[in-house]
């Protein structure tokens, strides 16, 4: 089987780095990074957090905060591939356009359409008001507008089965124009409470509704419970994720202490599949994608 290419999640948004250990400024990304290398992987999905001391729980789309955190994860981790962060709720997201167009990221995420996004606590109040995550066809047209411009391959973030189906939708429109079914790529997002479960039989069952030849991973989110799916997304021979931004929980359910330690786990699940972990070297010509 096709060698496991590995993502590692390194931050996400929102989460305190005060109570979790989140990387936030350009040192402790590329040392979070690096680990993450060593462990096994070939891309790094970041998003870009404020500086300023007591904001690093809240985004930021300066392109001078990107452009510094990126040089110093690839700097940390040569060859490595950068997969930006683009979301954001709201009809002005020049932000990221700004970000795509400055650092010209190896990948970045495409959301491939909308989701009320939802969370119950369990008084079964809300858990923050209700919100709507548009992504309308023309936010997405521009984003891979930007992206053909920079030489980025978007990567589809479809959080529910419809938004699988509209990928291949917009293929045959010609919103990715030049770029082939064999550059498609799908990132299958489980664990959104409004969203698709977390579940190894929908994950098989999505699997032939991808565009032909496109290349898939599953972005899972909760604690141990993970992991099987983790498992089984390996044995299907799909591109594998995890990191603090997906989960602080290793397979056995304590709590992990670094990004490293849950890509030696997904690395493991990888192996006990039959399959290598492909280097960075060998996942940029797996995905085509050029040396910096």
């Amino acid at each position: 089987m096709e060698k496991a290419i590995l993502t590692c999640a390194l931050n996400g948004v929102l989460t305190d780095p005060q109570r979790h250990p989140v990387p936030v400024t350009p040192e402790q990304c590329a040392h979070s990074a690096r680990e993450a290398c060593d462990a096994g992987a070939s891309i790094i999905h970041v998003h870009y957090r404020r500086q300023e001391p007591g904001k690093g729980h809240l985004p930021s789309w300066n392109p001078a905060v990107a452009r510094d955190i990126i040089e110093a994860i690839r700097d940390a981790c040569p060859g490595i591939m950068i997969n930006s962060t683009t979301g954001v709720p709201g009809p002005d997201y020049q932000g990221p356009l700004d970000v795509i167009r400055a650092t010209k990221p190896d990948i970045a995420a495409c959301n491939g359409g909308s989701l009320n996004y939802l969370k119950l606590r369990a008084d079964g109040e809300w858990a923050w008001p209700p919100m709507l995550f548009d992504n309308t066809p023309q936010k997405i047209e521009d984003f891979l507008d930007v992206m053909r411009e920079t030489g980025t391959l978007p990567e589809f973030e479809c959080f529910d089965t419809g938004i699988v189906r509209s990928v291949e939708l917009y293929v045959r429109n010609g919103m990715t124009r030049d770029m082939s079914g064999k550059y498609v790529q799908y990132n299958l997002v489980m664990g959104v409470a409004s969203g698709m479960p977390v579940s190894a039989g929908l994950l098989e069952l999505m699997l032939p509704w991808l565009v032909p030849g496109a290349r898939w991973q599953a972005t899972l989110i909760g604690r141990e419970e993970i992991w099987p799916v983790h498992q089984r997304a390996a044995e299907l021979g799909g591109m594998l994720r995890t990191g603090v931004e997906d989960t602080f929980y290793l397979p056995d359910g304590s709590k992990t202490r670094s990004n490293g330690q849950l890509m030696e786990a997904l690395a493991a699940f990888a192996k006990q599949a039959g399959r290598a972990v492909a280097s960075p070297a060998e996942a940029r010509e797996m995905l085509g994608i050029s040396a910096v």
